[in-house]
């Protein structure tokens, strides 16, 4: 079976169409996530099943969670390519103060933000102060990163460590607590042949780094390349990543977030949900509805609605996380 993006529902599909309950979602989710395409959407994570309302429904878990005083609330911007020139968006500069400004004019202060790679186009030293720069203008008590492929062009990721590494292990993995929530930020975008790779170094620190957690510990884990095998033809997969996923599971709630593919897909694996994040530099096409991929170029008063931001909260003691996804436009 070859499995792709349906053109209509985003969903992954078997090449009849059909949802595929075993690497998408079910057609009950998938009614669920009819309204993802052309506005905003509140997802909510729970007991391993996401629900999704509109954004601006009375009836969302991420409101009750952004309104209670004393919630973890933070944000994910991902792929901004700072340094990429060409039709596809002559000015990612410009859209990735936009996205800056939207984060800043959330109605909340974040606790965090992270970034989940490719900050830039060529790994250059000054495309890095460029990003590091701006990311400070942003209203958060602390900004988190994680490499992406382009941030480690020709010199195994070195750049990327002497600007955002401080701190961190290895080829700067690390972890971090905050709000009764365990963080992990890994790095699979070295030692890379086609799809992403973590290696035992990072896999053996991920064992011992939550040797110690109450299984009931809520797990989010940041990685710029999928660690689900989204579509493995063009590299959206790592190739060992199921030893960190084994030792998730016995975990009640694990959310992963990555970047790297341009675009949101959801998908659920007993108590692990993956979530890909879209960009702020330009889209990519869906898996298989192109030969390669590479930069798409839309009409500029599309490109807004391609890109965006995702904000997430979560209130100590329950089960779930409440995200939303917000569109530049």
């Amino acid at each position: 079976m070859t499995d792709y993006y349906d053109s209509h529902d985003g969903a992954l599909a078997d090449d009849a169409g059909r949802p595929d309950a075993e690497h998408g979602m079910t057609r009950r989710q998938l009614l669920r996530h009819a309204g993802w395409f052309g506005g905003a959407v509140v997802l909510t994570v729970a007991s391993g099943e996401v629900i999704s309302h509109i954004a601006g429904s009375l009836d969302t878990n991420a409101g009750a969670v952004a309104a209670e005083s004393g919630a973890l609330r933070f944000v994910q911007v991902s792929d901004s390519h700072i340094g990429f020139q060409g039709p596809a968006n002559t000015d990612v500069v410009g859209s990735f103060a936009e996205a800056i400004k939207q984060v800043n004019s959330l109605g909340f202060r974040p606790d965090f933000v992270m970034h989940s790679g490719d900050l830039t186009h060529l790994s250059m030293a000054g495309q890095f102060d460029q990003v590091k720069q701006m990311m400070a203008g942003m209203k958060t008590d602390r900004v988190f990163t994680v490499p992406g492929e382009h941030d480690s062009i020709g010199d195994a990721g070195r750049a990327y460590r002497r600007t955002f590494g401080m701190g961190t292990l290895g080829d700067g993995w690390y972890s971090f607590d905050t709000h009764g929530v365990h963080f992990i930020a890994l790095v699979n975008t070295l030692s890379l042949e086609k799809l992403g790779h973590l290696g035992t170094d990072q896999i053996d620190f991920v064992r011992k780094d939550i040797a110690g957690l109450s299984s009931d510990t809520p797990i989010v884990v940041f990685s710029h390349i999928p660690l689900f095998a989204m579509y493995p033809k063009w590299g959206w997969s790592t190739d060992d990543a199921l030893k960190v996923i084994a030792l998730l599971r016995r975990f009640s709630s694990v959310t992963c977030l990555n970047g790297h593919v341009h675009q949101l897909f959801t998908k659920t694996d007993g108590n692990i949900t993956f979530h890909s994040a879209t960009t702020t530099a330009y889209p990519l096409p869906k898996p298989g509805r192109a030969p390669a991929p590479t930069p798409q170029v839309v009409p500029a008063r599309q490109l807004k609605e391609a890109l965006g931001i995702r904000s997430v909260g979560y209130r100590q003691g329950d089960r779930e996380l409440a995200i939303k996804e917000q569109r530049l436009a």
